[in-house]
């Protein structure tokens, strides 16, 4: 991995106990591979639940079928906008959305105002993005690496890399972790 851009941060991002360094966050478009996908994380890796495409019933009954994989595997599964009753590791959203919410809090932050509110709402880590191009947002203004970097040193919680992310990408990005929808699928 890259050097730390500046001593306090590379604190911040290597002394995170129990904050995934890879996040696998599920949608539409990769439902097929994610059991593949799974299967090529390591424990400690998370799996952020969204499918929101799907209607309630169909939503919990996938939710379940991947936890099982999931805790079989070692992996947290984070819920995003599940009911508390599901069993989630966790909880991802905006920092309203994970405010007073129990387990791994993982919040979404695109500026410094978001970081800080992450922070104030008691997040463990946060999901900032988008760094580069991504077919989630195709044509969204991204923050590019630099600039990433530049709100990643303010930040006083670990930072996870969104937006674009490969593994080759993120082994540039001196932060916590990364996270991803396609780039953490197994390609066909």
């Amino acid at each position: 991995m890259a050097r730390c851009y500046s001593a306090a941060m590379g604190k911040r991002q290597t002394k995170a106990g129990g904050v995934p360094r890879r996040v696998l966050l599920s949608d539409a478009r990769n439902d097929a591979g994610l059991e593949r996908a799974l299967s090529r994380l390591a424990r400690g890796d998370a799996l952020v639940f969204r499918h929101y495409h799907l209607e309630s019933g169909a939503r919990r009954a996938r939710f379940l079928a991947l936890r099982k994989s999931a805790v079989r595997r070692g992996i947290a599964m984070i819920g995003a906008r599940v009911p508390r009753g599901w069993a989630a590791d966790g909880i991802y959203g905006s920092a309203r959305e994970i405010a007073g919410q129990a387990g791994l809090r993982l919040a979404t932050a695109h500026s410094l105002a978001e970081i800080g509110a992450a922070a104030r709402a008691g997040a463990h880590a946060i999901l900032l993005s988008p760094v580069f191009p991504t077919r989630s947002h195709a044509g969204a203004p991204v923050l590019g690496a630099v600039r990433f970097l530049l709100l990643a040193r303010r930040s006083p919680l670990p930072v996870i890399a969104l937006g674009g992310m490969t593994a080759a990408r993120a082994a540039r990005l001196p932060v916590h972790g990364w996270a991803a929808i396609d780039g953490l699928v197994a390609k066909r």
